[in-house]
C-alpha cells in the first residue's frame, strides 16, 4: 500500500519513543531508520517491530575512555548501537579534520547499528573517505560450518566526488538478517542458498533460517572478510562476551582519512573521482544491462523517486504492526 512519507515519518517517530527512547536519541535512530526506508534500504522500520529496538532502562553515558589526537575508544554505556555509532562518527569527523585521520572503536552498545551506509556517507559528505565496520550477535556461519559463529558483519565506505558521493555498504552475509525478517514479516521465501536451517541445510524458509545460520557470500572469500570484520570490531575495540563465549555487546569502528593527506587538495581528489565514474557509466554494457550502477546509486535513484512522489510502498501488514508499536507507549519521554 502507498504510505505518505510524512505519515510514516510521524508513526516511526512515535514507535521509537514508545521503545523507551528519549527525544534526542530518538531523532537520531529516526533519521537512520528513514535513511534505510526511504532508499529500500532492509534495515528500515522492521527494525521496530517484533521485539523491536527497546532502550535499556540501565543505559548510563556514552564516554570517551581512551583518547589519543587520533584515536578514541567509546564506551556506549549500553545505549542504542545507532545513537553510540552516530557519536563515533562525529569524534572521527572532529580528528580527520584536524589531523588528516580518525579512527574510532566502540563497545557496549546493546543493539545493531542499522545502514551502516548511512555513517559512511556522513563521513563522504564531510570531504572524508570513510570506512565503517560494525559486529553483531550470533547470525552466520563460517565457510564450512552451519553453525551460527559471526554477525553479519557489514562493511560501509564512503567516498566524496564532485556531486552524490560512493556509498559502498554491504554485509558480509548472503543475506542481511533484517532481509529475513523483512520476507518473514510479508510471508514471502528468501532466495535459495543463502541460509541454512538448524541441521545444516539450505532452506528457502524464513522461519527456519531464523532457527539456523546465514551463509557469509561468496563462499570462503565473504568467510575471511566476515572474519577480518569480527576481529576489528571485537577483539580490537574489547567487545564483551558472556563466561560461555557468546556475544554479549556490538562493536563498531570507525576510520575517516583526510584525501589531502595524499591528494594535491580536496576539489581535485573531488573532480578526479567523478571523471573515473564518468568513465564507468559510459563502459560498453553486455545484453540487457541498461545502465551501469555505481554503489549507493541504486538507493539514491530510489529516494529521489519517493521523495518526488510524497509516498512510499509498503507491506500494509508492516503498516498496520508499526502503528500498533507507535500506539503502545505515551510517546512523551523527554530528555
Amino acid at each position: 500500500m502507498r504510505v505518505p512519507i510524512d505519515d510514516l515519518r510521524a508513526v516511526t517517530r512515535r514507535a521509537i519513543l514508545a521503545q523507551g527512547h528519549k527525544a534526542e536519541d530518538s531523532e537520531i535512530i529516526l533519521e537512520i531508520i528513514m535513511y534505510a526506508q526511504l532508499r529500500d534500504n532492509n534495515q528500515s522500520v522492521i527494525k521496530l517491530l517484533g521485539a523491536g529496538l527497546p532502550a535499556d532502562p540501565a543505559a548510563g553515558e556514552i564516554r570517551t575512555i581512551k583518547d589519543t589526537k587520533l584515536s578514541a575508544l567509546v564506551d556506549g554505556g549500553w545505549n542504542q548501537g545507532m545513537v553510540v555509532l552516530r557519536r563515533a562518527t562525529d569524534i572521527a569527523v572532529e580528528k580527520a579534520q584536524a589531523e588528516g585521520f580518525g579512527i574510532v572503536g566502540t563497545r557496549r552498545s546493546n543493539s545493531a547499528t542499522g545502514a551502516i551506509g548511512f555513517f559512511a556517507r556522513r563521513l563522504a559528505e564531510a570531504g572524508l573517505i570513510g570506512f565503517v565496520c560494525s559486529g553483531s550477535m550470533e547470525l552466520m556461519a563460517m565457510h564450512g560450518s552451519y553453525e551460527a559463529f559471526f554477525g553479519t558483519n557489514p562493511i560501509a565506505i564512503g567516498i566524496p566526488t564532485a556531486g552524490a558521493p560512493i556509498v559502498f555498504d554491504m554485509a558480509t552475509a548472503a543475506i542481511a538478517y533484517y532481509g529475513i525478517l523483512l520476507a518473514h514479516a510479508e510471508d514471502e521465501s528468501i532466495p535459495e542458498g543463502v541460509a541454512y536451517d538448524s541441521e545444516g541445510h539450505f532452506t528457502s524458509d524464513p522461519a527456519a533460517a531464523l532457527k539456523g545460520a546465514i551463509k557469509a557470500f561468496g563462499g570462503y572469500k565473504g568467510a575471511a572478510l566476515a572474519l577480518i570484520v569480527e576481529t576489528l570490531t571485537r577483539p580490537l575495540v574489547g567487545a564483551i562476551r558472556n563466561d560461555d563465549g557468546t556475544k554479549r555487546d556490538w562493536g563498531n569502528l570507525v576510520f575517516a582519512i583526510d584525501p589531502v593527506l595524499l591528494a594535491d587538495d580536496l576539489e581535485s581528489f573531488r573532480a578526479d573521482v567523478s571523471d573515473l565514474l564518468t568513465r564507468v557509466k559510459k563502459l560498453k554494457r553486455l545484453p540487457g544491462v541498461e545502465e551501469i550502477l555505481i554503489p549507493g546509486e541504486r538507493g539514491d535513484k530510489y529516494y529521489e523517486r519517493v521523495i518526488s512522489d510524497g509516498a512510499i510502498e509498503l507491506d500494509s501488514g508492516i503498516w498496520q504492526e508499526l502503528q500498533d508499536v507507535a500506539a503502545s507507549g505515551s510517546g512523551d519521554n523527554a530528555d
